[in-house]
C-alpha cells in the first residue's frame, strides 16, 4: 500500500510543478483516498493470503502481482470514483474484484483457470471504464485512472516479491522438492 501511495505521488508530482495544480490536487486526493479506503481489508487480505502461500520464483511472483495489482487498481479506483455519480457502471468493478479474490483463494482451481478468472476480471474493469469515460468523460478522472493502475501494478510488483518470498520451508508446494544452496567457491 505504501509503494501504492509512493507510485501515485510521484507520477502525479509533475502536474503540480509544469501543468495545472487542479490536476495534481484532484488526482493525489483522489488517489489517496482510494488507497486509505483499501488499506485495511487489503491488510487482512494481505495476511489471510500470506498465511496459504506457497513460494513460487521472483519472475512469477513478481509478473503475477503486477497483473492483479493493475486490475485491483483499476476496478478499485472506478468503484469508488463511480459509486456515488454511476452506481450501475460500478457494479462490474465489484463482480472484478470478486472474481480476483476468487482467483488469488481458489486454491482447489487449476492455474489456466486461475488465469482466466484474472482476464475476465480485468476485461469487465476495462469495459466498465470505456462505458463510465464514453458517458462522462473527463480527463482528472482518465488521469486518474491511469495512475492508480500504474502505482497499483508498481505495489503488486514489489508485494510478488515479497509474495515469492513468503513461507520458508514450510510452504514448498507438495511434491517440490528443496533444492539446498551450494557453498560458495573461494577466489583464487
Amino acid at each position: 500500500m505504501l509503494v501504492f501511495l509512493l507510485a501515485a505521488f510521484l507520477l502525479v508530482l509533475p502536474f503540480r510543478y509544469v501543468g495545472e495544480g487542479e490536476v495534481y490536487s484532484a488526482t493525489l486526493l483522489g488517489l489517496a483516498f482510494v488507497g486509505i479506503a483499501l488499506i485495511l481489508p487489503g491488510m487482512a487480505l494481505g495476511a489471510a493470503l500470506g498465511a496459504r502461500t506457497y513460494r513460487v520464483e521472483n519472475a512469477v511472483g513478481a509478473r503475477t502481482g503486477a497483473a492483479i495489482g493493475a486490475v485491483g487498481g483499476l476496478a478499485g479506483y472506478l468503484f469508488f470514483s463511480l459509486v456515488g455519480n454511476l452506481p450501475l457502471i460500478a457494479a462490474p468493478s465489484v463482480v472484478s474484484l470478486g472474481l480476483l479474490l476468487y482467483a488469488l483463494f481458489a486454491t482447489g482451481r487449476d492455474l489456466r483457470w486461475r488465469r482466466r478468472a484474472v482476464l475476465l476480471a480485468a476485461a469487465l474493469s476495462v469495459l466498465s471504464g470505456a462505458v463510465a469515460f464514453v458517458v462522462d468523460f473527463d480527463p482528472i478522472s482518465l488521469l486518474g485512472v491511469l495512475i492508480s493502475t500504474a502505482s497499483a501494478a508498481a505495489g503488486g510488483y514489489v508485494g510478488g516479491i515479497g509474495y515469492a518470498r513468503a513461507g520458508g520451508d514450510a510452504r514448498i508446494p507438495p511434491g517440490s522438492t528443496i533444492r539446498r544452496k551450494e557453498p560458495r567457491r573461494r577466489p583464487r
